[in-house]
């Protein structure tokens, strides 16, 4: 065969892989003998199956020569490019780029390259159009797979999916083309209700790690509302774990605001909420400011007892000491005037009237102890202070939360402690307080409390430290353990650089670590 430049050109094989109709006109044009019967072939077509060919045959090896796998930083250009939609493949065999059928997925993410679908996400003012392939998002999704060759497929080539943000199904798309999962704080929720409309269980299960794992006070109570609403009890577990342990703190946080009040009122609910009650009630009327705003009403004190409805009579009001009471509750508003009335007659009267409030203390949570040494003594000589450090480090293998410590107190008779206690991790300090106890010269362990409950993360060490101020003489552990079984929490034990007064794993203070699991 020859080109219009007099070249000689080869037709191989892979014209049999051209449609029938191909092949006969260029079997016919070969037939009559007529050179430019050649030309009649689509110029694409042409394109794949002419070679130009030399005098001497050479080997494939020969006509292909070997490339180098893509790098690493290659294949992400490929994907940040894409992730910007931005798909201009500039080499015209980019396919040879990359050694493995995932590597070349990859580059097809988010690519209008051989692209046979496209979905408009977001809610209107807000949407975003992604190029799909049908095959690619089937074999990732049973959903996806319905949509597209299940008996009751649509052959639409554009597709509306109002309900999932943007960048959500980025990730899950992310996830489907690449085997990447890229999650951050801000799409994790979102991303999860992708991956749980689509099917896409591994994605799922990655962003309730990831959830469990960035959960703390501060979030516990808008995950608490996630966690329900997207059915995972083990996440919903982990969050009623926090939120006991560090009610004050969630019932504060900004997230409090935002859940709904079916949560509210499970929250309200709570036997083990480990808080004041009077911290019960004002982060119930912080709900009920922005649920007026939502609500758009103006907030009003009619209005917020209004969207409290119900759930107001789960607050525990009667089990106020009397000034929170007095103080706050009585002049909230909240209350009419018979109710205050009949709380005001509770406390006081030997008569008490019928409340349609919860008149029982909340039972809160059980403080658990890990005690490290197996004996203590005293010496005419020790244990003495004058402002030096205790310290210890210790690891748990699951998350608990630090209420305080155990600590010793005089062997010389009753004496008054201060104790300025301190938790860290890697040298941020977590928590800390001053605080006094009372020591009555017996070799007991007497509790100095952190103002919150301090979390503890599994498998990294963490640093507790003392510095105490009065009797210089005081008990001492002796026979320490490096590794202590409390329930199903299993502590170790390491010595701490930050210790300046001779505690250590073997002996010395900070008997009792004072927790909550």
């Amino acid at each position: 065969m020859v080109d219009a430049k007099g070249r000689n050109m080869k037709c191989l094989t892979f014209l049999l892989m051209l449609p029938e109709s191909v092949k006969s006109k260029s079997s016919k044009g070969s037939k009559k003998g007529s050179p430019s019967s050649s030309s009649k072939l689509p110029p694409v077509c042409y394109e794949i199956i002419t070679l130009k060919t030399k005098k001497k045959k050479k080997m494939a090896a020969e006509i292909f020569p070997t490339m180098k796998p893509a790098s690493a930083t290659t294949v992400q250009q490929y994907q940040q490019q894409n992730l910007n939609n931005n798909n201009t493949i500039q080499c015209c065999n980019w396919q040879g780029l990359y050694s493995t059928i995932r590597e070349r997925n990859s580059v097809m993410f988010n690519n209008e390259l051989m692209a046979d679908v496209h979905f408009v996400v977001g809610q209107s003012g807000g949407t975003q159009r992604l190029p799909g392939h049908k095959y690619v998002l089937a074999v990732g999704s049973s959903v996806f797979h319905a949509m597209f060759y299940g008996e009751l497929a649509e052959d639409n080539d554009e597709i509306r999916i109002p309900d999932v943000e943007p960048p959500a199904f980025l990730a899950m798309l992310k996830y489907i083309y690449c085997d990447e999962i890229d999650l951050s704080a801000d799409t994790v929720l979102a991303t999860l209700y992708a991956a749980k409309k689509y099917i896409v269980p591994h994605l799922a299960r990655a962003c309730v790690n990831f959830l469990e794992t960035s959960l703390s006070a501060k979030n516990a109570c808008i995950l608490l509302s996630q966690s329900c609403l997207f059915e995972e009890p083990d996440l919903t577990q982990r969050c009623w774990e926090v939120i006991d342990a560090q009610a004050e703190l969630a019932l504060k946080s900004e997230g409090f605001c935002d859940i709904d009040a079916q949560t509210l009122e499970s929250i309200l609910r709570r036997e083990t909420l480990n808080a004041k009650e009077i911290v019960v009630f004002e982060a119930a009327l912080s709900w009920a400011d922005a649920e007026c705003q939502r609500r758009e009403m103006n907030t009003s004190i009619d209005n917020k007892r209004k969207v409290l409805g119900q759930s107001v009579y789960l607050i525990r009001i009667p089990t106020m000491g009397l000034d929170d009471f007095a103080n706050g509750a009585a002049q909230s508003g909240v209350l009419t005037l018979n109710e205050t009335n009949d709380i005001f007659l509770w406390y006081t009267a030997a008569k008490k009237p019928e409340l349609q409030f919860v008149s029982q203390p909340r039972k809160g949570l059980t403080p658990q102890k890990c005690h490290r040494f197996q004996s203590c003594a005293y010496r005419s000589n020790q244990w003495r202070y004058r402002g030096r450090c205790d310290s210890i480090q210790f690891a748990v293998d699951k998350r608990v939360f630090i209420a305080g410590f155990g600590l010793y107190g005089s062997s010389c008779g009753s004496a008054e402690y201060t104790a300025k206690i301190e938790l860290k991790r890697q040298g941020v300090v977590l928590g800390t307080n001053l605080s006094k106890y009372f020591s009555d010269g017996s070799s007991n362990t007497f509790p100095a409390w952190f103002e919150y409950p301090v979390q503890i993360e599994p498998d990294t060490f963490y640093t507790a430290s003392v510095v105490l101020d009065g009797n210089e003489l005081s008990y001492f552990g002796q026979e320490g353990m490096t590794e202590v079984q409390c329930g199903k929490v299993t502590f170790q034990f390491q010595c701490s650089s930050d210790s300046t007064n001779g505690t250590g794993v073997q002996g010395g203070q900070i008997p009792e670590l004072v927790f909550y699991a």
